[in-house]
């Protein structure tokens, strides 16, 4: 079986982020970048998968700046057998632009199965994984917390509202995997010294014009100071009326 896994080298979600001087991007000086945390749960039913296929191929593609090759040596020592690069200096916020430089280099690689993480923690796009399978004319299923593989067709459980869903699909398909589907793995020390020899592929990404572009960023204003009104069920009263006149939650 054939998988490909495409992640997003995003900062640390404990990071604190600062905002550049051209005010629409972050200061990566002294950012921690990692792989996406929802994108691991596809690299672990990739892993999965291809071990209980009794072989095949994992191949983790990745599309952003060279320090990209760090994040995807990461996977490479999780088990993972080879890595492209789509280089471009930075990651457009056109989630379509994203997903057709993704498409090109998916569309001839005779993949079994295509897997994202459901969204990337950084700008929260769901989009990028829905649009690819629509470029690719593949079945899509987004958000999966459980994929049962047989026989050139799949079923996944997506958790919805109040219940879930069970969708039937044929393969090749592209699919979003949701916290929850299986727990990734550690890199062992043997993981990490094998990943410094498995091969990573450079090449240019095909970015077609943007769409959508970020022209500003702000961080979220400062939290009030609280206060106390009293103590003991004397001050409910005055706690009541504020949390009605000028918290306005009531």
């Amino acid at each position: 079986m054939k998988i490909a896994v495409c992640i997003k080298r995003v900062p640390d979600t404990e990071t604190r982020i600062r905002i550049a001087g051209d005010g629409a991007s972050i200061d990566e000086t002294g950012v921690k970048f990692i792989i996406n945390p929802y994108d691991e749960f596809a690299v672990e039913e990739a892993l999965q998968r291809r071990d209980k296929a009794g072989g095949g191929e994992v191949v983790v593609i990745a599309l952003g700046p060279d320090a990209g090759q760090e994040t995807i040596r990461s996977v490479l020592a999780m088990g993972a057998d080879r890595g492209v690069l789509l280089k471009a200096e930075r990651i457009p916020a056109d989630a379509l632009a994203v997903a057709k430089a993704l498409a090109a280099e998916l569309k001839d690689g005779g993949y079994d199965l295509v897997l994202f993480g459901k969204m990337a923690a950084d700008d929260y796009h769901h989009g990028v994984g829905p649009m690819v399978a629509e470029l690719l004319d593949l079945p899509c299923v987004t958000a999966i917390s459980k994929l049962e593989l047989e026989g050139g067709k799949g079923v996944a459980e997506r958790e919805i509202e109040g219940g879930v869903e069970v969708v039937e699909f044929a393969l090749p398909a592209v699919l979003t995997a949701e916290k929850g589907l299986n727990t990734p793995r550690y890199p062992a020390l043997k993981g990490i010294m094998a990943a410094k020899k498995k091969p990573i592929e450079i090449k240019p990404a095909a970015l077609g014009e943007a769409r959508a572009i970020v022209t500003s960023l702000s961080l979220p204003p400062d939290r009030k100071a609280g206060r106390i009104v009293g103590e003991g069920p004397d001050a409910v009263p005055e706690l009541v009326r504020l949390l009605r006149t000028e918290a306005k939650v009531l």
